[in-house]
């Protein structure tokens, strides 16, 4: 997905959002709330419209209007919509984009709006992905955790132990896999690092990295510490060490891995968990793949940071408490369930986690599901600046290092030195 960076300082945002028309409520008659959806999945799509024509067969004085938008486009797109004061009254977007928005004064505070039920329904954690500044600025509803998919019957070949929720690999115990799965022209696994931050700052949660470390005065400061490194020194060894990783892969996004492994070029590809559905699509006939957990650090640590979907009310919006009502319904337990199916993700409700469609073993949502509790916010959830020094600072030292272009002292100095450099900027 796209992210790009918002604004500079808070106080330009609070500007800008000040400056916009106001937006006035409907004098009387029916009201209209434009939902704003990035779904663009033909199952995705079909599930959202189907329950905004449910919400307005019931609610005929408060009719929501679905508006399609696009992952790459939206976080310009909101920005412009919320300048003119014309942005969507119901917004779907993810929490990694939302910190700008809220710091910025265009995403409402839903903390005092929020149905009992709905608070109860997502784990606390979860709520932790989309709070800014001690007000929760989104419904986080659909979630997936990074997974190993992997062909079958190389690893049947190779006669390594399977990896379960339960029993998960290691991190030198996927090092050992990934190198018996390497022969006759196959790679143990396929790193697809066109965008190696997220990845790996995700992973290395499970190591105990944080790399973003907030001081008492509320300040964030890079750190790149031995429990950070430890991830990108497994991908890096794989790379340019034992070579039971791919190089060709590198510049890859997800999906341009997939024709190598349908192809036996790869045994392992770790991927997010609705792949899942490009690799049902795709697959030739009778080839057989399976879904096992991303390792695990000291003491069996599944813990990954996600960046949850969500639904956000924009701070100018003239029907808060009605649009909270339309995102209560939306959010019902068997309608997050055909959200995720649709999306082939999971859902954040813990009621709706416990569907049967979703621990079904076939096409590996029973492995998903295991990895729910461990899912955690992203390290980079609420820092502000981050998208500046991924984009201009963690990329390009992250590609070079995978590389083999720069060693580890070089990384680590790009990343804190040149980082809080950046970080600094936003925190005057």
């Amino acid at each position: 997905m796209r992210r790009r960076t918002l604004l500079a300082a808070s106080a330009t945002g609070t500007l800008l959002s000040a400056c916009a028309p106001e937006r006035r409520r409907a004098t009387g008659g029916r009201i209209t709330l434009r939902f704003q959806s990035l779904a663009w999945q033909k199952e995705s799509v079909a599930a959202n419209k189907q329950l905004v024509g449910e919400w307005n067969a019931a609610h005929p004085d408060i009719r929501v209007e679905y508006v399609q938008g696009s992952w790459d486009a939206v976080h310009d797109q909101l920005l412009t919509s919320f300048e003119g004061g014309e942005a969507p009254d119901i917004i779907h977007d993810a929490t990694d984009d939302l910190a700008d928005f809220a710091y910025g004064g265009y995403l409402a505070d839903l903390t005092d709006l929020l149905p009992r039920r709905l608070k109860a329904e997502i784990p606390a954690r979860t709520w932790q992905t989309a709070t800014f500044g001690g007000g929760v600025h989104g419904v986080p509803f659909l979630q997936e955790p990074r997974v190993l998919v992997a062909n079958r019957a190389l690893l049947e070949r190779a006669r390594v132990r399977i990896p379960t929720p339960q029993r998960p690999w290691s991190w030198a115990e996927f090092e050992d896999a990934a190198g018996e799965l390497t022969r006759d022209g196959t790679y143990g696994v396929a790193w697809p690092l066109k965008e190696p931050v997220s990845a790996t700052l995700n992973l290395s949660l499970s190591t105990g990295g944080k790399v973003f470390h907030r001081g008492a005065d509320g300040k964030v400061t890079v750190r790149f510490d031995a429990a950070d490194q430890r991830v990108p020194r497994v991908i890096h060894d794989q790379l340019g060490g034992d070579r039971s990783a791919a190089r060709t892969t590198l510049g890859m996004g997800g999906s341009d891995t997939l024709p190598g492994f349908f192809g036996g070029k790869y045994a392992m590809v770790p991927l997010g968990f609705s792949y899942r559905q490009q690799i049902v699509q795709q697959a030739p006939e009778g080839f057989a793949w399976t879904v096992l957990p991303s390792p695990a650090g000291p003491g069996g640590d599944q813990r990954q940071g996600v960046s949850p979907q969500t639904l956000s009310i924009a701070a100018d919006s003239p029907y808060r408490r009605e649009a909270v009502r339309f995102i209560d319904f939306f959010l019902r337990p068997p309608h997050m369930v055909r959200l995720a199916r649709g999306d082939w993700m999971l859902p954040t409700g813990v009621t709706a986690l416990r569907d049967p469609a979703l621990r079904t073993r076939r096409h590996g949502w029973a492995t998903g599901a295991a990895l729910a509790g461990g899912l955690r916010p992203a390290p980079a959830q609420s820092v502000r600046g981050y998208p500046e020094w991924k984009d201009k600072v963690a990329t390009p030292a992250l590609q070079e290092y995978y590389s083999g272009a720069i060693g580890m002292a070089e990384l680590r100095k790009r990343l804190v030195e040149d980082g809080n450099l950046v970080l600094a900027r936003y925190q005057r």
